[in-house]
């Protein structure tokens, strides 16, 4: 309204205006013209100092519409910023969480490598133990046999002679498994040795003989690794005795087919050999001159 009221005065001013540049009236028309002007002046810096107002909160209003605007996209565009920086923060820790996740991997699967060389050398030290375990094992063995062998015939038979009940005997392999001889040669080495060739009495000294000799083998030919023992048929064919000419031979302990006297020369010396299907038929025959074989001797303990 007041924009409204301001424009009429300003029609009448100018209409006035128009009326005095056209009338040449009296003075009381330029007393009349004068109070007008001062009416319209007053109401024109009235209009002016309104309209300045009006200008100024159009502005601010304006300012304010203006700044509402741009700040809801600033704050959003703020948060993509903001929302764009963490992401690549986070990717930068991401790249780097990888890199060190690879570098781990990759440490990883050289320490598996060298841990499973090392059990593979380890499996190959433990192998070596456990075949020196087995070694040492069987060492023990022989030298508890050998220390209960020593502690029944010590003081009862010579070094390198094996007690059994009340006789003492000595078997050549124990000194040497090349050395071999005849049957009248491994005698006479008996009786160098103050003893004879082994007569076997009865069953027990049979399995004695038989299982003390299992080990003792020196060919892959199995009528090689006899040992001779005091029994033969040289004085008559056929009749075969013990050289204490004593004891009565058991026919039970021929091997099948033995004594069968092969040969231009014949076979007349007794030799035992062990046997792993019957340890009650274990001798045969042989030629006592020309065969070579390991002895046994034997003679009574002290």
């Amino acid at each position: 309204k007041t924009v409204s009221d301001t424009f009429h005065v300003s029609l009448q001013v100018s209409s006035l205006h128009s009326f005095l540049s056209k009338a040449n009236e009296p003075v009381i028309l330029l007393d009349l013209l004068d109070g007008c002007n001062r009416r319209a002046i007053l109401c024109l810096g009235l209009l002016n100092v309104t309209l300045l107002i009006v200008a100024v909160v159009l502005g601010i209003k304006c300012a304010k519409v203006k700044d509402g605007s741009l700040q809801v996209p600033h704050s959003a565009a703020t948060q993509l910023i903001n929302e764009l920086s963490y992401l690549r923060s986070n990717h930068s820790d991401v790249i780097e969480a990888e890199e060190e996740a690879t570098k781990a991997l990759e440490r990883a699967l050289k320490n598996h490598a060298q841990l499973k060389v090392k059990i593979e050398q380890q499996r190959t030290i433990n192998d070596g133990y456990q075949k020196q375990i087995e070694a040492l094992r069987a060492e023990k063995t022989n030298l508890q046999s050998n220390i209960s062998a020593l502690e029944g015939s010590c003081g009862r038979c010579l070094p390198g002679w094996t007690l059994h009940n009340s006789t003492c005997y000595f078997f050549s392999y124990s000194r040497t498994s090349t050395v071999k001889k005849n049957w009248p040669d491994s005698r006479a080495d008996c009786v160098r040795r103050g003893a004879d060739l082994v007569v076997i009495d009865n069953p027990e000294e049979q399995k004695f003989v038989s299982n003390t000799i299992e080990n003792k083998k020196t060919s892959s030919n199995f009528w090689q690794n006899g040992f001779w023992i005091g029994v033969t048929d040289i004085v008559a064919e056929g009749t075969w005795v013990w050289i204490n000419n004593v004891t009565e031979v058991e026919q039970r302990y021929w091997m099948d087919g033995e004594p069968n006297n092969l040969g231009q020369h014949g076979e007349h010396c007794g030799v035992v050999v062990y046997s792993s299907t019957n340890p009650w038929k274990t001798w045969f025959d042989a030629n006592c001159n020309t065969d070579k074989q390991s002895w046994m001797c034997e003679m009574p303990s002290s």
